[in-house]
């Protein structure tokens, strides 16, 4: 029986943005597989209408500043890519928290991709007084998770695997 993990997702003020519970199918180290089941209908600003009942396979690693969301159609298909720029999330328990840092990156199933609230981060870097290596980490962390999307490693391999 897979173990439920508890998502908690706050801003850097320490203020809560999200939380939800997914199903931990696989740790490698410092990654984290989770599949999760949205329990209800979720009107994003970005993706649209997420319909319940949506699968998604999330991505963590204890040790890098992004997560991959991999949203999946009822057949399996890749439906798209959702990624976060974020500090490394902590495992405590069932409970995984992060720190979201504003900056998405929408991947399409063609692997074609869009950077989205870059502004965001700029301000929330000024209004919140993010610190410059916080700044300078999200910036790398972003240019290697464009990196893996357009060489195509994983997880936005074809098959999702790691090999």
């Amino acid at each position: 029986m897979p173990k439920r993990i508890t998502v908690n997702v706050q801003k850097f003020d320490g203020s809560a943005h999200r939380s939800w519970q997914a199903d931990l199918v696989e740790r490698q180290g410092p990654l984290l597989i989770l599949d999760g089941v949205f329990a209800a209908e979720v009107d994003h600003e970005l993706l649209g209408r997420i319909t319940r009942g949506t699968r998604s396979l999330e991505y963590y690693w204890l040790d890098r500043w992004f997560n991959v969301f991999r949203f999946l159609e009822d057949s399996g298909a890749v439906k798209s890519f959702y990624c976060n720029i974020n500090l490394p999330p902590v495992l405590d328990h069932e409970v995984l928290s992060y720190i979201d840092l504003d900056i998405d990156v929408l991947v399409a199933p063609d692997f074609s991709y869009r950077v989205v609230d870059t502004e965001e981060f700029a301000a929330n870097a000024i209004r919140l007084n993010y610190p410059p290596e916080v700044q300078q980490g999200a910036k790398e962390s972003l240019a290697e998770l464009l990196s893996l999307i357009e060489t195509r490693q994983f997880p936005f391999s074809r098959d999702g695997s790691a090999a």
